[in-house]
């Protein structure tokens, strides 16, 4: 067996080279999984085509990559939940399980977390767009046979999704709008759909988006530029949403939430804002009563979310718009930073 591997390591700005690293082994208490799908995210192609994402700058060379699905090739002492051959899908962020954060069941809050292909840490960690990767064991869940790997390697979006519905409360018997019909948008409106929504809209001004939201199950699909954008909510809604979950990161998304939601209804912030501040109307806010409320990451909704795909009540396939081989990254990255005709790109391991 080989001791090293292939990976798409980013040395800087538009520099994502396919070279050799070394195969990891595994640990007691972890896994050494054989990457078989890896999807490009919003945060790697800023790392791509920035150098950066947010605050977090590049620093040093390392594997970008964070959503997959893997088979498990071998497994360290003390590891009991998982078998050579198994299938699974992992939450990328290593959570330390004992800061107050973890203790109270908010480990997407870690205080030492470390988040796979991310510069948020010195050194950066290193990610899954390599053929082999090493992960603790508590961070992975087993997925069906029989479950479609590309579908799988959508499961973590899926998750940010789920956990924006549990930031909001139950939404069983309301009317959501999904602001943004990019990736997590359109699994977050897909999430809705399953847990119970009774209305589902997505907004994005893009008309190929739109179009998409429809094809995944939306009722309505709104342009947000469009003059008679709040007349279109009214139709749909009479008040406004009981939720607005706002998916794309753009400040005048965040800015329209505020009237496209009822009073006393919520708005939940998923998507990352490229500016430090947006102004708020705090009057606003105050007579409507708005909820307003913060969404990271996944919480405590993998389990939640496998079973919910694993039983079909819900397809992702339709997301999945281009698949290349891991020696075309660079290409890959750029193309999910184009748009135009795209949702998910995927690297194929296989």
């Amino acid at each position: 067996m080989t001791s090293s591997m292939l990976a798409a390591v980013l040395h800087g700005t538009k520099d994502l080279r396919v070279e050799s690293r070394p195969r990891p082994e595994a640990t007691p208490g972890s896994v050494v999984l054989r990457v078989r799908r890896a999807g490009v995210c919003g945060s790697d192609v800023h790392y791509f085509n920035e150098g950066r994402c947010g605050s977090f700058a590049v620093t040093a060379p390392f594997i970008i990559g964070h959503e997959f699905s893997a088979e498990v090739v071998a497994v360290g002492d003390g590891v009991r939940n998982l078998a050579i051959g198994q299938h699974v899908v992992a939450n990328p962020a290593w959570q330390c399980g004992q800061c107050d954060y973890c203790r109270a069941g908010r480990g997407n809050l870690c205080r030492n977390v470390r988040m796979l292909g991310s510069a948020s840490t010195q050194p950066h960690t290193d990610g899954a767009f390599c053929e082999y990767l090493r992960l603790t064991a508590d961070q992975c869940y087993p997925i069906p046979e029989k479950m479609d790997l590309g579908i799988a390697a959508l499961m973590e979006p899926f998750a940010v999704g789920m956990h924006a519905l549990s930031c909001a409360g139950s939404v069983v018997g309301k009317r959501v709008l999904v602001t943004g019909g990019g990736a997590i948008g359109l699994v977050t409106a897909i999430a809705a759909r399953a847990v119970g929504a009774t209305t589902v809209a997505v907004s994005d001004p893009v008309e190929e988006r739109r179009n998409m939201a429809l094809t995944v199950g939306a009722d309505a699909a709104l342009d947000p530029t469009a003059p008679d954008y709040q007349d279109q909510v009214t139709k749909l809604t009479d008040d406004g949403f009981d939720v607005v979950l706002e998916a794309s990161g753009a400040p005048p998304a965040l800015k329209g939430a505020f009237t496209t939601t009822r009073r006393g209804g919520t708005i939940v912030q998923i998507g990352t804002i490229s500016v430090p501040e947006v102004a708020l109307p705090v009057n606003l806010i105050m007579v409507r009563e708005l909820h307003i409320v913060g969404s990271f990451r996944y919480g405590n909704v993998w389990p939640a979310a496998v079973r919910l795909v694993s039983s079909g009540r819900v397809d992702l396939k339709p997301l999945i718009t281009q698949v290349l081989p891991l020696r075309q990254a660079a290409e890959a990255v750029a193309l999910a930073g184009s748009r135009s005709g795209v949702v998910k790109v995927q690297l194929d391991f296989t």
